[in-house]
């Protein structure tokens, strides 16, 4: 009999049923008897005991559904080993939790900072295996997150359904898409749309650039402009500042975020028309797609390898078009930025594309 513990922590992204079906399916389909724990509401759920027992029917028809069925939650490792407001120690409570379950594993479906507190519990004595959830691509150890190719696929379409009113309109347009502290989703829904201008945060940006190029295409007989902004964008000048410096301007500026601040400089500059789209949490919303499904699946069914062989303390993760284990203390606590000099950078500059650099 094997008894595993399943939670979903931070921020919700399509493929996550995909993922945590591929797990359990697998785990059943090997014919050992399994028992499924599923704890609601990410940590909290472990924390607190706030938990259900699953069987193989709550997985069934879920391949499709975006969001997950066990609810998540948001529990910051940097205040994790701190005591809840009755006191509580809440590393402690997770390991009685576990324990008193008798868990032979907990199956943990997360980024960057779930990932932080996975690989604690791993040091705490915890059998962990991991799956890599975020639409921010941005998890180190993988190439891939499950739930990016879905979110960009939504932000694409946001460009595409943006051209058509641009160009009837002959105005500047900001599509404002998420992506954390990275580029990779504004620069792949960036490209796919056919942005004339992407801003990510590991390139500065130079407003007085970012108009050259808009005049560079009224010059060349286009009307308009579409610029794919990533809410982590920043400019050259904010970029020289140190991290105490940049915080403290952001709680003064005057603008909801970085891409009204662009559309207020270009007006400034040009005088033309400027509009900004921000189509935020329906990027993660909605039903995976096809990509996200497959690849969750797998990402799952290799989950339950793990478990089965008894290989803790990995991340299922894919690199160079395989399915690989990554130890998980070489993941927790690392970010994965976009190269500014990786080749698909590179080409897109080839294409034209301004990074306002």
């Amino acid at each position: 009999m094997k008894r595993i513990g399943m939670l979903t922590s931070g921020g919700d992204c399509q493929a996550l049923n995909a993922a945590m079906r591929g797990v359990v399916k697998s785990l059943l389909n090997s014919g050992q008897d399994v028992e499924i724990y599923g704890f609601l509401n990410g940590y909290k759920g472990l924390i607190y005991g706030d938990f259900k027992m699953l069987t193989g029917k709550d997985f069934s028809g879920i391949l499709t559904v975006g969001g997950t069925i066990l609810g998540s939650s948001r529990t910051p490792f940097k205040t994790i080993k701190d005591p809840d407001e009755n006191g509580l120690n809440k590393v402690e409570a997770m390991k009685q939790n576990y324990h008193k379950l008798q868990l032979d594993c907990l199956v943990i479906l997360g980024g960057n900072g779930t990932h932080k507190t996975a690989n604690l519990l791993r040091q705490e004595g915890l059998n962990v295996v991991t799956l890599p959830k975020t639409i921010d691509n941005d998890l180190y150890g993988t190439d891939m997150t499950f739930g990016f190719q879905s979110a960009v696929d939504i932000a694409t379409d946001c460009i595409d359904c943006i051209h058509t009113t641009a160009a009837s309109h002959g105005r500047i347009f900001i599509v404002e898409v998420m992506g954390h502290k990275v580029g990779y989703l504004t620069l792949n829904a960036g490209m796919a749309g056919g942005a004339d201008i992407i801003l990510i945060p590991e390139i500065p940006y130079d407003i007085d650039k970012i108009v050259d190029a808009v005049k560079q295409r009224e010059k060349n007989g286009s009307k308009f402009t579409i610029i794919a902004v990533a809410e982590g964008a920043i400019s050259k000048e904010d970029a020289k500042l140190s991290k105490k410096e940049y915080q403290k301007k952001l709680e003064k500026r005057k603008y909801p975020s970085v891409s009204y601040e662009v559309a207020a400089q270009i007006l400034e500059k040009t005088g033309q028309e400027v509009r900004v789209t921000v189509p935020g949490h329906t990027q993660r919303g909605g039903s995976p797609c096809p990509y996200d499904r497959v690849f969750a699946s797998r990402l799952g069914a290799e989950a339950g390898k793990l478990i089965l062989a008894g290989e803790y303390g990995f991340m299922v993760g894919y690199r160079n078009r395989e399915i690989v284990k990554v130890p998980l203390e070489d993941v927790a606590g690392k970010l994965k930025m976009l190269d500014p000099e990786s080749t698909i950078i590179k080409e897109a500059k080839m294409l034209g594309i301004s990074f306002g650099d």
